[in-house]
This record gives structure tokens, sequence and C-alpha cells, in this order.
């Protein structure tokens, strides 16, 4: 099941300037990212790698010819600094990719909302006008 943010979220995201929006314009604009998110368990943080493993054994032609044994990773990065690794079969290559984009424009939409929501917080604050220069 892939999620249904993809581009339309994208390109609404592109579009908010909170800047001189109403607070009953900011309402809306967020109501309408709440109502574009699908949310689905099909979304994975990190990043696919495509490797080349060598002397994985010895006398293998592969690897002694210099061609290698080519490897799909994920790798996810924790708090702290801790990273892992896990080897994904080229047959769940695409899965992956669709649920690391899902991922990715989940996040996307929420940034947007938390954008519009500090907009809410502060609704009495103008645009911040700069002073025209003297001729």
């Amino acid at each position: 099941m892939q999620c249904a943010l993809g581009s339309s979220v994208d390109k609404f995201v592109e579009s908010v300037s909170v800047i001189n929006m109403t607070p009953e314009q900011t309402l809306r604009a967020r109501q309408k990212l709440l109502d574009r998110l699908s949310l689905t368990g099909d979304i994975l943080r990190g990043s696919l790698l495509e490797r080349t493993v060598f002397r994985h054994k010895t006398n293998c032609e592969k690897c002694a010819s210099g061609e290698g044994h080519p490897l799909n990773v994920l790798s996810i990065t924790y708090a702290g600094g801790r990273t892992r690794q896990f080897s994904v079969r080229s047959e769940l290559v695409p899965q992956v990719r669709r649920w690391l984009e899902n991922y990715k424009n989940l996040k996307e939409a929420l940034e947007a909302i938390c954008e519009l929501n500090h907009h809410l917080l502060r609704p009495d604050e103008a645009p911040i006008k700069r002073a025209k220069k003297k001729p």
C-alpha cells in the first residue's frame, strides 16, 4: 500500500506562505494538509545503499576478477550516532524505496503542519517590513 501524500502535498507545501495568512486561512491550510495525509504502516526511515562485496570467501572467481557481488543495504542512524545496516534482498528493493519515499513525504507534511501551528501561536505578529531607502 502506498502512502497517498505524494506530489500533491509537496506542491501544497511549497505554496504555503504563512506570512500574510489570517488565523482562519492558516487553519484551513492546516486542515487541507491533514485531509491529504493517509497514514499507513508502510513507512521506513533510513537510506538504501548499493554496495559491492569482495573477498567473502576464498577462491571466488567474481571476487578474484574484481567484479564482486552487488548488495543492497538499508542503513539507519540512531540517536547517539549508532548506525545499523540490514541487507535487503533485491526483490524487496522497490518496496523499500516506496516505504522510504512515504516516510520522506510524511515528514515534509508534518513539518509544514508544524510551521502553520507556529503561526497560529503568534497570530498578532505582523510581517517584518523593511525601511525604504531614501533616494
